[in-house]
């Protein structure tokens, strides 16, 4: 298994995660730093997320975040989410919540334990990212 720096596996993440999803909803765009990446199909500050939290943290999070200038926004949105958290974790886990976050912003979200980077790890969060998109997307589209 080759191992990669957190900045390779943020930059690999986008292609191992549109392999994973049906044509429609591959059209994201993205935005990497060394310790994540955002999936966007609109408004960057809208957007799916894995951010390495770090070794010491000892986590990894995959989610959905809100993060509009608009705190009424990111409020809406997770009140529409909260009210679909029986379906969220029914299909994707019990491990999945949805809560407020910094700044007035919201997520819906899991945790994983923090493990090294490397193709075996690319290929498990890209399928766990799929999976969450193709689940949270279509609630998300329609509380618009």
């Amino acid at each position: 298994m080759a191992r990669l720096t957190s900045s390779q596996f943020m930059l690999a993440l986008p292609a191992a995660t549109r392999g994973h999803l049906p044509s429609p909803l591959s059209k994201f765009k993205a935005a990497t730093r060394g310790w994540l990446c955002q999936l966007y199909y609109r408004d960057p500050r809208l957007h799916y997320e894995v951010w390495n939290m770090g070794e010491r943290r000892g986590l990894f999070e995959i989610g959905l975040h809100f993060e509009s200038r608009d705190p009424s926004e990111n409020a809406a949105l997770l009140a529409g989410f909260s009210r679909n958290m029986i379906e969220v974790k029914a299909t994707l886990g019990p491990q999945w919540e949805a809560e407020q976050w910094d700044r007035g912003w919201t997520k819906v979200y899991e945790t994983l334990p923090y493990q090294p980077f490397g193709d075996d790890l690319l290929q498990t969060v890209s399928a766990r990212l799929a999976r969450a998109i193709t689940v949270l997307q279509p609630i998300w589209d329609g509380l618009k």
